[in-house]
C-alpha cells in the first residue's frame, strides 16, 4: 500500500486544474440548488430524484478523477516493429502513417476477420456512432479502424451501412492484431490510444476490463462507454436489458 499512495498522489499534483474532492462543494449542496420541477410530479419523486442527482454529481466527478489519471499514465510501450495496413486505395501504409499531423492516435479494432460472414454487430453499433463525427474527432487526434479481414470487404461493408468517412484499414499480415489485439489472431475487439513524442511512437492506453471481470449480474462493459446507444438506454426505465444486443438488420 504505501508503494502506491506517493504515485497516486504524485499524479493528482500533475494535474492542477483538477480540483481535490476538498476544494469541491459537496454534491449535496451542489444537488440542493436544483430547481427543475416537473408538471404534477410528487414529493416521493422528487426526493428519489435529488437523491439520484446527488449520485450523478459523484458520478460526474468520478469521471473526470478517472480521466486525469489516464491522462497522467507514464509513457507505455514503445514501438520497436513497423506494422504495415493496407488502405482504402489499396496501398501499404504504417502505423506510423496513421498519425497524419496529429501526435494521438487512436486505433480500434472490430471484429470481422476472414472467418466471419459479417461483422460483429456490437462493433458495428460502435463503429456506425462515430461516422459522422470523424471530422470533429480529426481537429483533436487521428484515428483508424481495422479488422483482418481484406479491404475489399472492409470497404465493401463500409459502405453497405452507408458510412462515408469511417476510415478502414486491413491488417492482412496481423501482425498488429497479434501484439495488440489477440496474441493467439482471435478475432476480438481493442481500442488502443498511441503517441508520438519527439518522433518516437509508443502506446499510451488500452481498455483493459475483459468480460470476466463484469460484476454479477451485469452485461459485460468496458471502462469507458462510448456507444450512445447504450448511454441513450442507460436513462431509460428498461436500461440496457439482461440478454438484449443489436443486430445488423431489422
Amino acid at each position: 500500500m504505501s508503494s502506491v499512495r506517493p504515485r497516486r498522489l504524485t499524479i493528482m499534483e500533475s494535474h492542477p486544474t483538477t480540483p481535490s474532492a476538498a476544494e469541491l462543494p459537496s454534491a449535496a449542496d451542489l444537488a440542493a440548488t436544483n430547481s427543475v420541477r416537473f408538471p404534477n410530479e410528487s414529493d416521493d419523486y422528487r426526493d428519489a430524484r435529488q437523491a439520484l442527482l446527488v449520485e450523478e454529481i459523484e458520478l460526474r466527478r468520478q469521471v473526470e478523477r478517472v480521466a486525469s489519471l489516464r491522462r497522467a499514465l507514464p509513457p507505455g510501450g514503445a514501438i520497436t516493429r513497423n506494422y504495415q495496413f493496407v488502405a482504402e486505395g489499396g496501398s501499404e501504409v504504417t502505423l506510423a502513417d496513421l498519425f497524419g499531423q496529429h501526435d494521438t492516435l487512436i486505433v480500434y479494432s472490430y471484429m470481422f476477420g476472414p472467418q466471419r460472414q459479417a461483422p460483429c454487430p456490437m462493433c458495428t453499433s460502435f463503429m456506425g456512432g462515430f461516422d459522422h463525427k470523424i471530422a470533429d474527432i480529426r481537429q483533436r487526434v487521428a484515428i483508424a479502424f481495422t479488422a483482418r479481414s481484406s479491404i475489399d470487404r472492409l470497404i465493401d461493408f463500409k459502405q453497405s451501412r452507408g458510412w462515408t468517412a469511417l476510415p478502414v484499414y486491413s491488417d492482412a499480415s496481423g501482425d498488429y492484431t497479434r501484439d495488440y489485439v489477440s496474441k493467439d489472431d482471435a478475432d476480438m475487439p481493442a481500442y488502443n490510444v498511441f503517441v508520438r513524442r519527439d518522433g518516437a511512437i509508443s502506446h499510451f492506453w488500452s481498455e483493459e476490463i475483459s468480460g470476466d471481470m463484469a460484476d454479477p449480474g451485469q452485461d459485460p462493459r468496458s471502462a469507458v462507454e462510448m456507444d450512445p446507444l447504450w448511454l441513450l438506454l442507460d436513462t431509460t426505465p428498461e436500461g440496457r436489458g439482461g440478454d438484449w444486443h443489436p443486430s445488423l438488420t431489422y
